[in-house]
């Protein structure tokens, strides 16, 4: 089950990257983070 979990949690967070990636810079500014903490964001989002 862990696997599975670990699994899902991984692709949440694939999914959210490529998502704030598709993001322009200004809509980015405008929800107060920049390029360079998209994977931070993403983590935490867990």
């Amino acid at each position: 089950m862990n696997l599975i979990r670990n699994y899902q949690n991984w692709r949440r967070v694939r999914e959210t990257i490529n998502e704030l990636n598709r993001l322009s810079n200004r809509e980015l500014a405008d929800l107060g983070i920049n390029r360079a903490e998209i994977d931070r964001v993403a983590r935490q989002g867990r």
